[in-house]
């Protein structure tokens, strides 16, 4: 070892400068980017081809497509099973037995004509279409025309392996299933709507009327304007609904929300000056989006927000949409008090409740 003037030490019998080992690292572009080490493993490429039972045994063949199109046809007549049990397990009459019994057969029909079609794609692709190893490189930007034609040839060859175009049976029937699959939901959508009532019409009246009581929600108890405070938020619904028949139905059109501000913080139109009592004000629950419950109040910034969609709404401007989808305001219901002090509608909603759509037909 050595030091020269400067105080740099030098190992004996090395140099100042960095020595460099070819055989050791081939280094690519700058220096420290990347580095291929000589002793790499190398690439194994793909395993020997290996022939399915179906490409050596033309009756094995045969017999797998008829299995894939065997399980197609299984998911038409799943599909035909939950459209037939729609319709020979009605509802209609609230017993929860047949309410049961109903989704146990729709849904049955409905897990063959999924299980159907997903098991005969998957047979078919196992044991049918070839099964050739492929290398597709990725290209980052527009390919040459000469690669672009090479895309359709390929897709073409795509079919002549997959015998789409060819296995007649399997195509149709793959077809046959991806049709009738859908037509299940679409009957199972007539039972969201009244059977035997215009929707519309249903939708634009509510249990609300002339004296009708506020009550809570779910217990039903009247509820005194003095019982509102400033800041709080009810839950309410008309006095009589947990005694009808359909209240479920009834509910679904006629909650409210209650809320009480200061006088001054509301900003209210000539025409519904008498709608609100000393800042008591009441609203329908029912977003005018998609008819989600609006159930969460911000009290501080007098806020509606509906938390399926984000839809907001301020209640100090009549429940004017400031964000999210919905399309119009909540339906503002008209207030007052009787004789006891107990709050009371004037009348129903002057508007249809719920999503907007139905505004259209009012």
């Amino acid at each position: 070892m050595a030091q020269d003037d400067s105080g740099s030490v030098e190992l004996a019998g090395t140099s100042s400068t960095a020595v460099e080992h070819p055989a050791e690292h081939e280094r690519l572009g700058d220096p420290g980017i990347g580095v291929v080490v000589a002793d790499a493993p190398v690439n194994p490429g793909f395993p020997a081809h290996r022939p399915r039972v179906t490409d050596l045994d033309p009756k094995r063949n045969r017999q797998a497509e008829r299995t894939v199109f065997t399980f197609f046809y299984l998911s038409i007549a799943g599909s035909v099973w939950a459209i037939a049990a729609y319709m020979a397990f009605p509802i209609e009459s609230g017993n929860i037995s047949d309410v049961r019994t109903s989704t146990l057969f729709i849904g049955l029909g409905m897990v063959f004509a999924l299980l159907g079609i997903g098991i005969g794609a998957v047979h078919w692709a196992k044991t049918l279409m070839a099964d050739h190893e492929g290398i597709d490189i990725r290209h980052p930007v527009r390919g040459t025309e000469e690669t672009r034609e090479r895309v359709i040839e390929i897709f073409e060859e795509a079919n002549q392996e997959s015998g789409f175009g060819r296995r007649t049976l399997i195509r149709n029937s793959l077809i046959g299933a991806l049709v009738a699959f859908p037509l299940p939901a679409v009957v199972l959508f007539r039972g969201l709507a009244p059977q035997n009532e215009d929707p519309v019409k249903e939708l634009k009246q509510t249990m609300w009327a002339k004296g009708v009581r506020l009550t809570k929600d779910p217990t039903g108890l009247p509820i005194k304007a003095s019982d509102v405070t400033i800041g709080s938020v009810f839950h309410v619904i008309p006095d009589g609904l947990n005694d009808a028949p359909d209240m479920l139905d009834q509910k679904a059109k006629a909650a409210v929300l209650l809320m009480r501000l200061k006088p001054q913080d509301l900003h209210v139109s000539p025409d519904r000056k008498t709608w609100n009592y000393h800042g008591i004000v009441a609203y329908s629950k029912i977003c005018t989006h998609v008819g989600c419950p609006v159930a969460l109040y911000e009290q501080q910034t007098h806020h509606l927000l509906c938390p399926c969609h984000q839809s907001q709404f301020d209640i100090t401007h009549e429940a004017r949409v400031i964000f999210g989808p919905a399309g119009r305001p909540l339906p503002q219901l008209p207030i007052t008090i009787d004789d006891e002090g107990y709050l009371v509608a004037q009348s129903d909603f002057h508007e249809p409740v719920g999503p907007s759509f139905w505004e259209r037909n009012s």
